[in-house]
């Protein structure tokens, strides 16, 4: 007796696979998280909103990282200079310059010393692994998942916006020029998830590629949703 085969299921079109990841962002960014909930209607205390720029900061230095380990799977002098320009962004051209600066000086202005976030020292367990993982997805993962992982940038310039209005509105203890890193990212994530969503969109052409792609969507956004979790368990447990 032969077995037959179930032929391979047919790809999306583009309309409908750009929908499919459009659609991870709206249902599992970390826009819809409690703790983000929380800070945007103003509810955080103090501790808790230096907890989470603290450990935020953990994950914004491996950034760039995850960014050079991409880099080096791009098969194209004109891709590689396309993903060189994101770890310009946060690592600058010069001292003082760049995202992670930006954060820093976030920190600084909510009270924070630089020192104790450059050393790490702080950073939860739980925020540690979930960058780890991420950094080591994006080593291990074909360049299309590793770049479908970073189209989180969809969804993140309008969290910018709102985050901005509430840290202006809720948390005005924390000086505004403090607040440049989110301001940068509004431009800088419309850019950077355009020239992603093309590379994606043209890179997957089976439905088993479409698929693998909505899947590294899926567990960036898991990484995100794990580093909040982290920083709100511990924070409950501080209320105790």
């Amino acid at each position: 007796m032969t077995t037959t085969l179930a032929p391979p299921a047919k790809p999306w079109t583009p309309a409908e696979f750009e929908d499919r990841l459009r659609t991870v962002g709206q249902d599992r960014y970390h826009d819809r998280h409690p703790f983000n909930l929380r800070m945007h209607q103003g509810d955080l205390d103090p501790d808790e909103v230096r907890c989470w720029i603290t450990n935020r900061f953990h994950y914004q230095r491996h950034i760039p990282v995850k960014d050079a380990l991409i880099t080096a799977k791009l098969d194209s002098s004109r891709l590689r200079r396309m993903w060189l320009r994101r770890i310009e962004d946060h690592d600058g051209r010069g001292e003082g310059e760049g995202g992670i600066e930006r954060w820093l000086r976030l920190g600084e202005a909510a009270g924070l010393n630089r020192r104790t976030l450059l050393s790490g020292e702080t950073v939860l367990p739980g925020v540690r692994l979930a960058v780890e993982g991420y950094v080591n997805f994006c080593r291990l993962r074909s360049p299309l998942e590793a770049v479908a992982a970073s189209l989180t940038e969809l969804t993140a310039p309008d969290l910018m916006r709102l985050r901005i209005e509430a840290f202006e509105r809720h948390y005005p203890w924390i000086a505004s020029d403090g607040l440049a890193y989110f301001r940068t990212r509004v431009d800088q994530g419309r850019r950077d998830s355009a020239e992603a969503l093309d590379l994606v969109l043209r890179w997957a052409r089976t439905r088993e590629e479409q698929e693998r792609a909505v899947a590294a969507l899926s567990f960036k956004c898991d990484v995100l949703w794990a580093l909040l979790d982290a920083v709100q368990q511990h924070g409950a447990r501080e209320r105790v």
